[in-house]
């Protein structure tokens, strides 16, 4: 699949880091670093914009190595860009560490899965199939 993207920032264009990724890698567009303090979260610009086929939506999730290595996750996780979506694809990130962190321009922030979705008609029902699972959640399997 094909996606047209606009980039305005000078970094390069998304890129799966592996041949295994099933994301892509999305860096920060800033003019100069910026901190986070503890539990802070700041909305940061890319200078990406895309155009998703119908059908289609990209998913902006954290990135395992900021997490472990900074605290810095993202709000809103995953976050939804629609396919009609044409705004600047811009991150929430909250720096969940006890520490200030800084972000650089140009530094990979968070990644974006693209994913196919379907459209659902609801059937209003009065009842519905019994499984063995039942209406269990929330740990009913057990804490182990």
């Amino acid at each position: 699949m094909i996606i047209k993207v606009i980039n305005n920032s000078p970094h390069p264009l998304p890129a799966y880091e592996t041949n295994g990724a099933s994301g892509v890698d999305i860096r920060a567009w800033l003019n100069e670093p910026i901190s986070l303090n503890s539990l802070e979260r700041k909305l940061i610009s890319t200078g990406l914009y895309i155009e998703l086929p119908e059908g289609y939506e990209a998913q902006i999730r954290p990135r395992s190595g900021l997490a472990a290595k900074k605290g810095l996750s993202i709000l809103n996780a995953p976050g939804t860009i629609d396919s009609d979506y044409r705004g600047e694809i811009k991150i929430i990130l909250v720096n969940l560490s006890d520490c200030l962190q800084r972000i650089d321009d140009g530094e990979r922030i968070a990644q974006m899965v693209i994913s196919r979705y379907e459209r659902v008609a609801w059937e209003r029902a009065i009842e519905l199939n019994v499984t063995d699972r039942g209406s269990g959640g929330f740990g009913h399997t057990g804490m182990n």
